[in-house]
């Protein structure tokens, strides 16, 4: 959210020469970088999604709306903060485009973090209710948890457009908001109180996979031995039925292969390797012949496809985001609240400023937190598109 700091007033038609802006280069080549970074990067993303299959998942519809937040962030607010900040800190423009540029910045700042605690709620949903939830098409509960970001975040920054910067004696030469009361306000909204629910839940969220993961794990181990005894007793009987010898490894039976799958799966998991589609399972594994022993494989396929592998790995890049955005938006609304609550305080302008353009950073980190830590964003950048084939030959 944007306050440009307070600075000497010149309301007098002809402009004192000590009101004269100091033009802030650094902080205009930095935002331009900031403005290309930003929409570049979040436009790849929305692109992305639109364009993969692969990525089309609900997980990735919330971000896509994270992404279209911070893009509308990079559009409607920082040329303008970024052309304030180049005049030294002085609003030279009408004091209806200050208020407009409040009210965006409030809103997208506030859809920003409600995005993501939306995000947390349906990682918890996904987690606590697995063979509930729709992981390929939007429901009626995540269309809800999608309107109700930008509805909420319009509400909260819907006094801007009904007026509470109109104070008497307001300040032209200066763009901020003007009522310590809704700053404080609009900082417990946006930040206060959605940042802990969403620590919460995804701690439930890491708990829940760490339980589920301990369990199939020992599922796949009772499986095993089950097969195994069931292998040892059939051979056994065969070979003599009044003798049980111990027969050796070479001559014992397959195991079911539906166990042979879930090995191969963990197997990929724990190296990490996820360079193709599917699993490579052999080619006897994929034919669809009857197993040579029966045992209650629908069930344990069942159990094994609630949360599938791609699926975890996503959620790796999630703490990922919530971390920068912490990082990035914490100093800023400590800072700024602490200045609407203690008006006597005098913080340094270089420390507000600071904070601020942290915050705006956080907006160019996300679509590279997701091209790092996400395995099917990376695969999709680095695709060959057919618009680059003619000149890579």
């Amino acid at each position: 959210m944007v306050w440009i700091q307070d600075q000497d007033s010149f309301r007098s038609p002809v402009v004192p020469l000590s009101a004269v802006p100091v033009h802030n280069v650094p902080a205009l080549v930095f935002g331009v970088v900031l403005i290309v970074v930003v929409t570049g990067g979040n436009v790849l993303v929305c692109v992305s999604v639109y364009l993969e299959k692969a990525l089309k998942t609900t997980t990735n519809y919330f971000i896509v709306s994270l992404a279209f937040a911070d893009l509308l962030l990079a559009v409607l607010v920082l040329p303008l903060f970024v052309y304030a900040e180049f005049q030294g800190g002085l609003w030279s423009l009408n004091i209806v485009v200050c208020d407009g540029l409040m009210t965006m910045d409030v809103m997208l700042c506030t859809a920003s973090i409600f995005n993501l605690c939306a995000i947390s709620v349906d990682r918890f949903i996904a987690v606590s209710i697995p063979l509930n939830y729709n992981r390929k098409h939007v429901d009626h509960r995540q269309l809800v948890l999608l309107s109700a970001t930008w509805l909420l975040a319009l509400a909260v920054a819907s006094p801007v457009v009904f007026g509470i910067n109109n104070v008497p004696d307001r300040d032209p030469s200066e763009c901020k908001l003007e009522d310590n009361t809704y700053v404080v306000y609009s900082s417990v909204c946006s930040f206060f109180i959605p940042c802990p629910i969403m620590v919460v839940l995804y701690c439930g969220v890491f708990r829940g996979l760490r339980r589920w993961e301990e369990a199939r794990k020992a599922k796949l181990r009772s499986s095993i031995e089950a097969c195994r005894k069931l292998q040892h007793a059939a051979v056994a009987t065969a070979l003599h039925p009044l003798a049980i010898p111990t027969i050796p490894g070479p001559l014992l039976m397959p195991l079911p292969r539906i166990v042979e799958r879930d090995l191969a799966q963990r197997r990929l998991d724990d190296t990490d390797d996820y360079r193709q589609r599917e699993v490579p399972y052999p080619r006897q594994y994929r034919e669809n012949s009857v197993p040579t022993l029966s045992f209650n494989q629908q069930q344990l396929r069942k159990k094994s496809t609630k949360i599938n592998s791609r699926e975890r790995k996503a959620m790796r890049v999630l703490p990922v985001v919530v971390g920068c955005f912490l990082f990035c938006w914490t100093p800023f609304f400590v800072v700024h609240t602490t200045r609407a609550v203690c008006v006597a305080c005098d913080l340094p302008p270089h420390l507000v400023s600071t904070v601020t353009w942290l915050g705006y950073v956080n907006s160019a980190l996300n679509p590279i937190i997701y091209t790092i830590f996400n395995t099917e964003f990376k695969k999709f950048f680095k695709k060959p598109r057919p618009c680059c084939r003619g000149f890579t030959g």
